[in-house]
């Protein structure tokens, strides 16, 4: 059963003119603090000035420490900021039906219900029989800056992004329905291009009529954000801002690494002895930077030797682990352990690459000194990501990458 309630007190852009204004992407969708600080000079609006507080300066050289006392201060006067904005409403206890659209042909529709979740069903050590199931560990310092942030700012910003079976389809079926019923609320594209709608759901009967439809639901998946439902649960909050998207209607790109240039480049005899022992090797297909789409066919770029194709040998992995048969931990044990003696996955000389960057940007970066290798990895499939999560185990850190991106500053939650 998924208990989703409306929102005591939303605040959300007057309409799509502002939303265009205030919505910004996600605070994890940034390869670093200028990225983050380049947005906010062009869009001083943005929703970001409260999310990434400290990247509010004048400056990229007076970036502040993030989640410092002087980063939550600013936060928290930015907030008050955007509430007393002409470009944000307060309405009382809603739901809301959350599109996105990719306009290019054949392009994905996803769509789905944005309110409040309830913490306690989220599956943790101390509720095992939770029905919101999370697939990665909770690195506690992240989840405290975030639980910092919401202390500071009394206000929600960040979305958890779930999916759930609707194995019969009704829950798509009556999203779609109310969305073909009504104009939308508000209505924004992102830097991408995907094009996000907001409907505002009030009326008692539609409220009741969804939350039935979900209360039917067995379980649901974390997708993206779970260090910010583990922050409303560190501050003893009952709820946390949330949207579900039927699984179907969700797409998954690439996660791919960079191998950091602190890391000694092997010579090619050496590197071919330590990847022949784990993967079959073979040059990549075409001329070109290589994304692989096959699970368990990894692309790697090494300096001087170009693009290799790897696919991992028999008993490098077990297939029954639906976590270790996932490519990002084939790649992590049989890789990066093995050849570069990189047994962390948390080790600082491993970048983690979203999908909003290509194969060819991480060759760029090896080709310019400031990475030893690049690896790409085949997306991971909505039916392994599920899979992991009724094995009730974690995903590999960093191995999926949700598109199109749930966009932050369209529906947030005040807490007094």
């Amino acid at each position: 059963m998924i208990t989703l309630t409306p929102v005591p007190r939303a605040l959300l852009p007057v309409d799509s003119d502002s939303a265009a204004l205030v919505s910004a992407p996600n605070y994890d969708e940034f390869q670093g603090d200028k990225e983050v600080w380049e947005v906010i000079q062009t869009h001083p609006a943005s929703a970001l000035r409260v999310t990434m507080a400290h990247c509010d300066v004048d400056s990229p050289a007076r970036i502040l420490v993030a989640d410092s006392e002087d980063s939550l201060a600013r936060a928290a006067a930015n907030m008050a900021e955007l509430i007393a904005s002409d470009l944000t409403r307060e309405i009382q206890n809603v739901l809301w039906v959350y599109e996105i659209e990719d306009p290019k042909p054949q392009g994905i529709r996803q769509i789905g219900l944005g309110g409040m979740a309830r913490t306690d069903e989220i599956r943790t050590d101390a509720s095992p029989n939770g029905t919101i199931i999370r697939n990665e560990g909770i690195r506690e310092p992240k989840a405290r800056g975030r639980a910092d942030l919401i202390g500071a700012t009394r206000a929600i910003i960040g979305t958890v992004n779930n999916t759930v079976d609707d194995a019969a389809g009704r829950i798509q079926e009556a999203l779609e329905a109310h969305a073909r019923g009504v104009p939308a609320d508000l209505e924004v594209d992102d830097h991408a291009g995907y094009r996000h709608r907001v409907w505002i759901v009030a009326e008692e009967t539609a409220v009741r009529r969804f939350q039935d439809l979900f209360a039917e639901e067995p379980h649901a998946y974390v997708a993206d954000g779970n260090h910010r439902s583990a922050a409303a649960a560190m501050l003893g909050c009952e709820h946390f801002l949330a949207v579900f998207f039927p699984a179907r209607t969700m797409g998954i790109a690439p996660y791919n690494r960079l191998v950091g240039e602190l890391v000694d480049t092997l010579p090619a005899d050496r590197l071919m002895t330590a990847l022949e022992a784990k993967f079959e090797v073979e040059d990549a297909p075409g001329q070109g930077a290589f994304q692989p789409t096959e699970t368990h066919r990894i692309g790697l770029y090494a300096p001087g030797q170009g693009w290799m194709a790897l696919r991992p040998l028999p008993g490098t992995f077990d297939p029954e682990d639906a976590a270790g048969a996932i490519d990002a931990d084939i790649v992590q044990k049989n890789l990066f352990e093995h050849a570069f003696g990189i047994s962390d996955p948390g080790d600082q000389r491993l970048t983690f690459v979203g999908g909003n960057k290509d194969a060819a940007w991480l060759q760029h970066e090896v080709d310019e000194g400031r990475a030893a290798y690049a690896v790409t990895l085949p997306p991971v499939t909505m039916a392994q990501f599920i899979e992991v999560c009724r094995q009730n185990r974690h995903m590999p850190p960093k191995s999926t990458w949700f598109v199109p991106k749930i966009r932050s500053g369209l529906v947030m939650a005040l807490l007094d």
